[in-house]
C-alpha cells in the first residue's frame, strides 16, 4: 500500500514504520491516524517479527496538526465522537500489537505524539526527546491516554504530567517509566535495530502469546476506561474553554478562561 503520511519499510523480519511529515513535525492529522493504522494491520499480516516505529526530521510526533486543531470548534457531536474512536482505536492497536513493538523517540514527543511513542513496549529515546501531555494548556483533555498512562507511570506522575501540561526530557520520562532506555541521538536507530535482533532470538510464538497475556490481564479494565475517555474526550469539545483554548493557540496569545 502506498501512504501519503508515513513510510514502511522492511530489513529482514523487522519492520520499520516511519511518520514522514518532518515539515509538520510530524503531526497527527485525520489522515495520518487511518494511515497509520492500515500500516499496522499491512505488518501485523507480513512476516515480520518486530516493530520499529520512529518520526523523520527532528520531532518524533509533535501532537495535532494546527489545520485539524482549526476545524475542532466546527465539528459535530458525532464528528467528535467517531474521532475520540478513531484516537481510541489507534491507541488500542499499538498496545495490543502482536509483535514487539520498538518505539525511536528522536525527538518531540507531544500529547498524541506522546501516546504513540509510549504505548510501544519498549521506548528509546534519544537525548534531546521530550515528553508532555500539553492539553490542558488549551482547554483540551488528555483523556484517551489517561486510560494507559495510570498502569505506566501511577497516579502521582500521571496527576503530574497531566494536570501540570508541562513537557519533560528524556531523562525524567526515564526516571518515571515513560521511557526504557536513554541513548546518544547517533546511536539511538542502532539500539533500536540491535533491540530488534535480540527480540529475534526468542520464539515468535512465545513472544505473541506473552503480549496476549499481559494485554489479557487490563482487557476490560481499559475497555471501561476508554469508553468513558471516548466520551470525555467528545464533550469537552464543546465547553467554552476548548473554543478559547484553540483559538488563543492558534493566535499565539495568551488564553482568557471562563471556566466554562
Amino acid at each position: 500500500m502506498a501512504y501519503s503520511t508515513l513510510t514502511l519499510t522492511h530489513e529482514g523480519a523487522t519492520a520499520l514504520l516511519t511518520l514522514n511529515r518532518p515539515d509538520k513535525r510530524n503531526a497527527i492529522s485525520y489522515e495520518l491516524m487511518n494511515e497509520l493504522l492500515a500500516a499496522l494491520k499491512e505488518v501485523e499480516q507480513s512476516e515480520a517479527q518486530v516493530l520499529i516505529l520512529t518520526g523523520a526530521g527532528k520531532a518524533f510526533c509533535a501532537g495535532m496538526d494546527l489545520d485539524n486543531l482549526k476545524s475542532l470548534t466546527g465539528r459535530t457531536v458525532d464528528e467528535n465522537v467517531k474521532d475520540s474512536e478513531t484516537m481510541a482505536r489507534l491507541f488500542r492497536s499499538i498496545y495490543d500489537f502482536p509483535r514487539p513493538t520498538i518505539a525511536a523517540v528522536n525527538g518531540a514527543a507531544i500529547a498524541g505524539g506522546c501516546g504513540i511513542a509510549t504505548l510501544c513496549d519498549f521506548t528509546l529515546a534519544s537525548r534531546e526527546a521530550k515528553f508532555g501531555y500539553t492539553e490542558v494548556r488549551i482547554g483540551f483533555l488528555p483523556a484517551i491516554v489517561s486510560t494507559f498512562l495510570l498502569n505506566q507511570v501511577g497516579e502521582k506522575h500521571a496527576r503530574d504530567l497531566l494536570l501540570t501540561g508541562r513537557v519533560i526530557d528524556a531523562d525524567e520520562a526515564f526516571r518515571m517509566g515513560l521511557v526504557s532506555e536513554v541513548v546518544d541521538t547517533e546511536n539511538l536507530m542502532p539500539r533500536a535495530r540491535e533491540l530488534a535482533a535480540e527480540l529475534m532470538k526468542n520464539s515468535p510464538a512465545s513472544l505473541a502469546a506473552t503480549k496476549r497475556l499481559l494485554s489479557g490481564y487490563s482487557y476490560e479494565e481499559l475497555n471501561g476506561r476508554i469508553e468513558d475517555a471516548v466520551d470525555a474526550n467528545a464533550r469537552i469539545r464543546s465547553t467554552a474553554d476548548f473554543r478559547e483554548g484553540i483559538t488563543s493557540f492558534l493566535e499565539k496569545r495568551t488564553p482568557k478562561w471562563t471556566g466554562k
